[in-house]
């Protein structure tokens, strides 16, 4: 059985002028109830984490600041992140429903499971808030896992935009494999093919910065060619999953050229691998995507047939295929990083 983590409080966090808004999880669920995918999942139950455990990530005194400025009405963290009257219990929701996922897939309660919440996560530093994320969601959940006894979790983030905080946070450590797929040059500026990690997480941390308008073609490459064979390597007890879906050909954001099929196939592939590493183990949290008409809801649609382990449908195809110096420059790129990696792994 498929877990599905949503609730109606994720939308009390917003506003609808942000590119982050709720809309984004109505039009979600709008297309898995059209395409029925939705009646095969199964919906967990919604709990705000405690203080306590988003304190496993976060600074205490951060923690703080958000339920503060959430109580006072809201206020700006910076010029793209903006709390409102809702963030702190949405947040604290997002966190609990990670957690409780994770757990439950671990436990085998659920085959997998994929958390449909707001804010995002990937980009919360452990003080601060950034990159329209409070609480970095897939980094507690992980977490959790350690501190429940679990030695080694490998997190795979294919949102067009470098995780930079889930980086951040496991950077030194051996715990955690990091891997990051994600558009060059964009926002935060980090992720480069030279992070890798330090003390015991040297050659931990694996970051695919790709050129504009990569393509399905480009990422399937480096899961076969890279990410694959080193998550089989590191030999994890489960695969936590950043699911950002900006890298659509149609998002707003990002300039990356992947459709619908080519986040069906990243998922088979990580299913594949979680089936022959970890007894299947595999929970996916939602990070971007803002195309509301057709990049969000069919990729997202698209991740969960996979989840449930259904036949691909016919999705939109690709309408902006790269100029062909431009592919060849991906191609390039691609070649150089895999490369790059395979030298300094062996």
């Amino acid at each position: 059985m498929t877990g599905v983590g949503y609730d109606d409080i994720f939308l009390t966090h917003g506003i609808e002028e942000h590119p982050e808004r709720p809309e984004r999880l109505r039009v979600i669920m709008q297309q898995l109830e059209r395409s029925g995918l939705l009646d095969e999942m199964l919906r967990m139950p919604v709990r705000p984490a405690s203080p306590e455990e988003i304190g496993w990530v976060h600074d205490d005194d951060y923690i703080a600041e958000v339920r503060a400025i959430s109580a006072a009405g809201g206020g700006d963290f910076d010029l793209d992140t903006r709390a409102t009257e809702g963030t702190w219990e949405a947040a604290c929701s997002a966190v609990g429903v990670c957690i409780d996922a994770a757990r439950a897939v671990r436990d085998r309660d659920l085959d997998n499971a994929i958390c449909l919440v707001r804010p995002p996560g990937h980009h919360a530093l452990v003080h601060t808030a950034m990159g329209f994320c409070f609480f970095n969601n897939i980094a507690i959940a992980a977490e959790a896992l350690l501190l429940d006894g679990m030695e080694r979790v490998a997190i795979i983030d294919f949102d067009g935009h470098h995780g930079n905080g889930t980086q951040e946070h496991f950077y030194h450590r051996g715990d955690v494999l990091y891997v990051s797929l994600h558009q060059t040059p964009l926002f935060p500026g980090t992720g480069t093919v030279d992070e890798v990690g330090v003390d015991t997480g040297a050659g931990l941390t694996l970051n695919l910065p790709l050129p504009r308008y990569a393509q399905d073609i480009h990422y399937l490459r480096a899961f076969d060619e890279l990410i694959l064979p080193v998550v089989a390597a590191y030999e994890p007890q489960m695969i936590l999953v950043s699911a950002g879906f900006d890298p659509h050909f149609r998002d707003t954001l990002v300039q990356l050229s992947l459709t619908a099929r080519g986040f069906f196939l990243m998922t088979v592939g990580l299913l594949t691998a979680a089936r022959e590493l970890c007894d299947g183990r595999l929970m996916m949290a939602l990070e971007g995507g803002y195309d509301l008409q057709v990049g969000l809801p069919e990729s997202v649609d698209a991740t969960v047939r996979a989840l449930l382990r259904k036949p691909e449908v016919e999705w939109t195809p690709l309408d902006r295929p790269p100029h062909p110096e431009q592919a060849a420059l991906i191609d390039e790129t691609l070649d150089a990083i895999i490369r790059t990696h395979q030298e300094r792994l062996g």
